[in-house]
C-alpha cells in the first residue's frame, strides 16, 4: 500500500465493483497518479464473478473461489471503499448521493454497476421469484431454497424464466445440484421437476444452431421441460401464470430475463437510451457529460452488443487507460468490441457447450478450459503482486493554475495556530451539521465565545474522558462514527449518560474544497453516533496535518451512588463480555491485504454498536464493577479490575466471543503493533505455560477499538442478564469467566 502524504488534487469516484472497475483498480495500483484520490462506492464487498455463478450453484466451487474480495483490492490501489449504494447524482454540483452517509464529491466518475433482470409487466416477481441479479441477494435466497428442499415432501417444481445463456446454464446447474442433494441426503420423499421458460421462439436465440441443438439435448436428457413462445404475466407461490397459455406449476421460480437499468442516471439528466442505459461514445465516455464514464451492462455503446460480462472484462483495460488519460488531460483511446466472443455454457455436470460465431462444440475438455479461464480471472484480483513504493509528488498533469497556487504554499505550511483549518471552511462545515441543544449547555458552538459553558445538575457528578487516534480506515465518515463511539465507551463503562463533547480533528493537507469535505464527513460521522445519545457537540479544534486523526473529549453525568468502577468485583461473580474480540488482528491483516472484505465489514458493524443501551440493564442487575475493552486488550483491562477489587479471576478461553476471521489472521501470525506490549502482561497468567499453547491465546492481548463492556454480575442473575443483552442487540454477549478469591501466592488470572 503506497500511502498518501501527497495532497489530494482530484477525486475519481468509481460507482460499483463490476468487472471493468476491477481492471481500473489494478491499473491505478500499478500506475498511481499522486494527487488523484480514488473512491469506490459498492453495494457488495465480495464481488461475484458471473462466469462462475453456475459452477457455484452446481456445487463445483465454494464461495471464496468464485468471488473477488474488493476490500484488499481497494487498499492495494490506495482507494477508499464506501460500502453503500448510489441513490442519485447531482451533475451540476458533481455530488454523488448514497444511502446513510453524506454526499461524495467527484471530478471524474465512472459507472460499472451492472444491471438487473427486467421485471416490468410481470406481477409477483419481487414477492415470489428468486431474481438472478444482484447475485449476492440471489445467493441468500438460493441457500434458503436448499433448506426448503430438505424439508419438502412430494414433488418440488422449479421454473427458470429466461431462455438465454444465463437461463440455460442456471437451470442445468440447479438440476445438477438438487439431484445430488436429494441423493446425498437420501431425500426419498422429494421428486424434483425442472422447467425452462422463454418468450422467444427458441432458446439461445443469440447463438448458432449447433449450440441450440447441444443445449436441447442436454435439457432433454435431464427431463427438463422447455416452454417456448410463453408470455409470463404473473407469478404466485405455486405457479407461473400466463394470459395466453396454461399455467406452469412452480414451488420456486428463478428469474433470468433481459437486463434493466436503474432509474437514477436518467433522473440525473444523463443521456440514456430507450431502456435507461447510459449512452457512451467509443471512449466509454458519457455523450452528455464528459466527466462521466461507464462500462459493462450499464453502458449503451454506439455498436450494440448483448449484456455480457465478456464485454465488460474487455472494456476494463480501455476504461482504466481513459480514466488515467482524462485525469491528466490527454487524448482518450477508443474501445472496439470484438466481433465474436467465446461463450462457454456449463451443463451442471463437468461438461461445457462452447459457442463462437458459427462454431460450436461440447465436451468435458471444455470444462477444463472454462475452469482455467475463470479461475485465472479471479486469482488475478485476489492474489495481488507486490508494488514498489511510489515517490510522493503531485502529478503535474492534474494541476490547473488555481490548484498550483493553492499547493505552492504547502511546503511552507505553518505550525502553531497557523496550522488551524481556516475560519471560513470551519464555519461552512459547522453550518452543515445539525445542532443539539440542551438546558445544561449554557454556551455551545452556536455562540461566538471562545469556550463552552456547561452546568452539572444537582445530584449529578461530572464524568470526563478523552480519546484521540489516527484513522485506521480510508472512510472519514465511518472513521468519525467509530472514533466517537470509542470515545463514548469510557463514559458508558462508568454507568454515566453522555452530556456533551469537544472534538479535535487533524485533516490532511490539500485543496480547500477537499479539506472542507473531509472535515465535514468525519464530523458528520461523529454526529451520527452522538445523536442517539443526546450529547451535544459544543466545540473543538481542527488543524491540518500529514494524516487524518480524530478524537473527542466527552463529558458525562452520573449520580455518584450509581457510578460503576473497576473495583467492586465480588468472589463468585460471573464475568460477562458484551462484544466479540479481534479488531486489532483483523485491521492489521487488512493493512497487509490478508483480511477478507466480509470480515472487515462485520468488524466495522460491531465497532459501530454503542455500549449505551447496556447501561440501564447493568444498573437494573446491580452490576458492581465494569470497564470497556479497548487498547490494552481483554487481559489488560481485566487485570486492572482484579487489582482494584483485590480478587483473582478465571477465564474460559473457549467461551470468548471472537469476530469472524480473527482466528484465521492470528493463526497466520498477524497481530496489531500494540500486541507485543500487551503480551508482556502474560506474567499475570498463573498457568501461562499451558495457556500459550491454546489457539485463541493471542486474542487475550488483542487491542480493541470501540470494544464491548466487561463486567461482573452475580452467578444467579448471569444467564438472565446475557439473555437480555442478546435481546438488546448484543448477540455475541457471553459469560466468559468467574471471579475467584485472591491468592497472593500466584498470578491473578487463570486460563481454563
Amino acid at each position: 500500500m503506497h500511502k498518501k502524504a501527497t495532497p489530494v488534487v482530484k477525486d475519481l469516484v468509481l460507482l460499483g465493483g463490476g468487472h471493468a472497475h476491477l481492471a481500473v483498480l489494478r491499473h491505478f495500483a500499478m500506475q498511481p497518479i499522486d494527487g488523484l484520490r480514488l473512491t469506490v462506492i459498492a453495494r457488495d464487498v465480495h464481488i461475484p464473478y458471473s462466469g462462475m455463478l453456475p459452477g457455484y450453484i452446481a456445487g463445483h466451487y465454494d464461495y471464496d473461489k468464485c468471488h473477488i474480495d474488493l476490500a484488499p483490492l481497494c487498499r492495494y490501489a490506495n482507494a477508499r471503499l464506501y460500502h453503500s449504494e448510489v441513490t442519485a447524482i447531482n451533475l451540476d454540483e458533481k455530488l454523488i448521493h448514497v444511502q446513510d452517509r453524506p454526499p461524495i464529491n467527484y471530478d471524474l466518475c465512472s459507472v460499472n454497476i451492472g444491471s438487473t433482470p427486467s421485471v416490468q409487466n410481470v406481477d409477483g416477481v419481487s414477492e415470489h421469484a428468486l431474481i438472478a441479479k444482484p447475485i449476492d441477494l440471489f445467493l441468500v435466497q438460493w441457500n434458503e431454497l436448499l433448506e426448503r428442499i430438505v424439508n419438502h415432501q412430494g414433488v418440488f417444481d422449479i421454473a427458470v424464466i429466461g431462455g438465454g445463456a444465463g437461463g440455460v446454464e442456471l437451470v442445468l446447474a440447479v438440476h445438477h445440484r438438487l439431484t445430488r442433494l436429494i441423493k446425498q441426503k437420501k431425500l426419498n420423499q422429494v421428486t424434483l421437476k425442472c422447467s425452462l421458460i422463454t418468450r422467444d421462439a427458441s432458446i439461445l436465440i443469440n447463438h448458432n444452431e449447433g449450440v441450440r441443438k447441444h443445449s436441447v439435448k442436454e435439457l432433454t436428457s435431464k427431463n427438463i421441460r422447455t416452454y417456448t413462445d410463453y408470455n409470463v404475466s404473473a407469478i404466485n407461490e405455486r405457479a407461473v401464470l400466463s394470459d395466453k397459455h396454461m399455467n406452469i406449476a412452480a414451488d420456486a421460480v428463478i428469474y433470468v430475463t433481459h437486463a434493466s437499468a436503474p432509474e437514477w442516471p436518467s433522473r440525473a439528466g444523463m443521456s440514456v437510451d430507450e431502456e435507461g442505459f447510459i449512452c457512451v461514445n467509443p471512449q466509454l465516455q458519457s455523450v452528455s457529460h464528459a466527466e462521466i464514464f461507464a462500462a459493462g451492462d450499464i453502458a449503451s455503446l454506439p455498436e450494440k452488443k448483448p449484456k455480457s460480462g465478456v464485454y465488460a472484462v474487455r472494456q476494463g483495460k480501455i476504461l482504466a487507460q481513459n480514466l488515467y488519460l482524462a485525469a491528466t488531460k490527454k487524448k482518450l483511446q477508443s474501445y472496439k468490441a470484438q466481433k465474436n466472443s467465446l461463450s462457454l455454457i456449463g451443463t451442471g455436470s463437468k461438461k461445457v457447450i462452447a459457442s463462437y460465431g458459427q462454431w460450436s462444440a461440447k465436451g468435458y475438455w471444455l470444462w477444463r478450459v472454462k475452469k482455467f479461464i475463470d479461475q485465472r480471472f479471479v486469482e488475478k484480483y485476489n492474489q495481488l503482486p507486490a508494488i514498489k513504493e511510489s515517490q510522493l509528488a503531485v502529478d503535474q498533469d492534474l494541476i490547473d493554475k488555481k490548484t498550483l497556487a493553492d499547493l505552492s504554499t504547502l511546503a511552507m505550511r505553518c505550525g502553531g495556530c497557523g496550522a488551524k483549518v481556516g475560519s471560513t471552511v470551519l464555519a461552512r462545515v459547522m453550518q452543515r451539521l445539525p445542532y443539539t441543544s440542551r438546558d445544561d449547555v449554557l454556551v455551545g458552538r452556536d455562540s461566538a465565545d471562545d469556550s463552552a459553558i456547561i452546568t452539572v445538575p444537582t445530584g449529578k457528578a461530572l464524568v470526563q474522558s478523552v480519546d484521540y487516534f489516527r484513522a485506521f480506515i480510508d472512510d472519514p465518515y465511518l472513521f468519525g462514527a467509530i472514533a466517537a463511539n470509542h470515545a463514548l465507551g469510557d463514559v458508558f463503562a462508568m454507568g454515566a449518560e453522555a452530556q456533551s463533547v469537544l472534538a479535535i480533528a487533524t485533516v490532511p493537507y490539500g485543496r480547500e474544497k477537499i479539506i472542507e469535505q473531509t472535515l465535514y464527513e468525519v464530523l458528520a460521522g461523529a454526529n451520527k453516533t452522538l445523536e442517539p445519545t443526546g450529547a451535544a457537540l459544543i466545540g473543538g479544534h481542527s488543524a491540518e496535518g500529514a494524516e487524518l486523526a480524530f478524537g473527542l473529549t466527552v463529558n458525562g453525568l452520573v449520580s455518584p451512588d450509581m457510578a460503576l468502577h473497576k473495583y467492586g468485583l465480588q468472589i463468585g461473580d460471573a464475568l460477562v463480555l458484551t462484544k466479540p474480540l479481534g479488531t486489532g488482528t483483523l485491521f492489521a491483516a487488512d493493512m497487509r491485504y490478508r483480511a477478507k472484505g466480509r470480515w472487515i465489514d462485520n468488524a466495522l458493524q460491531t465497532m459501530m454498536q454503542s455500549n449505551q443501551h447496556a447501561v440501564p440493564l447493568l444498573h437494573r442487575y446491580q452490576v458492581r464493577a465494569c470497564t470497556d475493552i479497548t487498547g490494552f486488550g481483554l487481559l489488560g483491562h481485566l487485570l486492572e479490575m482484579t487489582k482494584a477489587s483485590q480478587v483473582n479471576a478465571e477465564i474460559t478461553l473457549d467461551a470468548l466471543p471472537i469476530l469472524s476471521g480473527a482466528r484465521e489472521t492470528v493463526a497466520q501470525g498477524i497481530v496489531s503493533s500494540l500486541h507485543p506490549q500487551n503480551l508482556r502482561l502474560n506474567r499475570a497468567i498463573c498457568n501461562n505455560d499451558e495457556a500459550v499453547k491454546r489457539p485463541d491465546y493471542s486474542l487475550l492481548f488483542d487491542p480493541q477499538t470501540a470494544g464491548g463492556l466487561l463486567f461482573g454480575v452475580s452467578q444467579i442473575q448471569a444467564s438472565g442478564c446475557v439473555a437480555e443483552l442478546h435481546e438488546l442487540g448484543y448477540r455475541c454477549a457471553a459469560v466468559i469467566g468467574v471471579v475467584t478469591a485472591l491468592n497472593e501466592s500466584e498470578a491473578p488470572i487463570r486460563i481454563l
